[in-house]
C-alpha cells in the first residue's frame, strides 16, 4: 500500500485513475497543478499534462526542483508523447485512460525504485531505526522492543509528521486479521514512550481525537 497523489486541474475526469489505484489497495489524495506538495512527501505523484501540456510539464519541472526525491510519473496524451523528454523530470509516463494492469505495474515499478533509493537506517531526531536487523538506539543507546513495538515505532518512523488514527494503525501494524481493539495501539505507544524516557517521549505525540503521530523534537528542547 501507497500514498500516492494526483495533480491535476480537472479531477472530475480522473475516475479511471483514482478508481484503478485505490481497488489496488493504494491512498489516494488528489491537488491542484498550482499546490505545492504539503506535508510528508507521497510515495509516488501522478502529474496530470494530458489537456494542457505546457502546465504539466512545468509542475513537473518544478516538483523534481523543490523535491527532487518524489517520484513522478506523468500523465500525457497519446498525441503528444514524442513532447515528453528527459528535461521533465518525471521518472516516467502513463498515457490517458490506460488500462489498470499497466497503471498498477508502473505503479509497483516506481514504488520499487522508491523503496531503492531509501536509506537502510532510518534517522528521526536522535532515534535510528534499522530495518534489517531490528536494532533501534537513541543517541547511540540500544532500545530493547518487542516485534509489534518495533513495527509500529518503524511504521511511525517512515511517516514523521503524519497522523495516524488507532483504527489506521491496527490495520496497518497489525493486519485486518487482528481482533484485538485499538487500546491495543495505545499500550504499545505507552510502553514505547516508556522505553524512549522522559526526555524524548514526546517524539510520539498524541492528536487529541484523532491518534498519533512521530516527529522529532526541536532543536535546543
Amino acid at each position: 500500500m501507497a500514498d500516492i497523489e494526483i495533480m491535476s486541474d480537472r479531477p472530475e475526469d480522473l475516475g479511471w485513475l483514482v478508481g484503478t489505484l485505490e481497488r489496488g489497495g493504494h491512498r489516494v489524495a488528489v491537488a491542484a497543478l498550482s499546490d505545492s506538495l504539503g506535508g510528508p512527501d507521497p510515495d509516488l505523484l501522478f502529474v496530470d499534462a494530458a489537456k494542457d501540456l505546457t502546465r504539466g510539464r512545468d509542475a513537473c519541472r518544478g516538483i523534481h526542483g523543490s523535491s527532487p526525491k518524489v517520484h513522478q510519473l506523468a500523465i500525457v496524451s497519446a498525441e503528444m508523447l514524442e513532447a515528453v523528454g528527459p528535461d521533465w523530470g518525471v521518472d516516467s509516463f502513463i498515457l490517458e485512460g490506460a488500462q489498470p494492469d499497466e497503471i498498477l505495474a508502473r505503479v509497483r515499478i516506481a514504488i520499487g525504485a522508491s523503496l531503492a533509493d531509501a536509506p537502510s537506517v532510518l534517522r528521526v531526531g536522535e532515534l535510528t531505526i534499522d530495518p534489517e536487523t531490528y536494532q533501534v538506539r537513541l543517541r547511540g543507546r540500544p532500545l530493547d522492543l518487542t516485534f509489534k513495538e518495533f513495527q509500529l515505532l518503524l511504521y511511525l518512523s517512515e511517516r514523521p509528521g503524519r497522523v495516524f488514527s488507532r483504527s489506521r494503525l491496527l490495520q496497518e501494524v497489525w493486519g485486518y486479521d487482528f481482533f484485538g481493539g485499538t487500546r491495543t495501539v495505545d499500550v504499545h505507544v505507552r510502553r514505547l514512550r516508556a522505553k524512549l524516557g522522559a526526555e524524548h517521549e514526546a517524539m510520539i505525540a498524541t492528536i487529541r481525537n484523532v491518534g498519533y503521530k512521530l516527529e522529532a523534537p526541536a532543536r535546543g528542547r
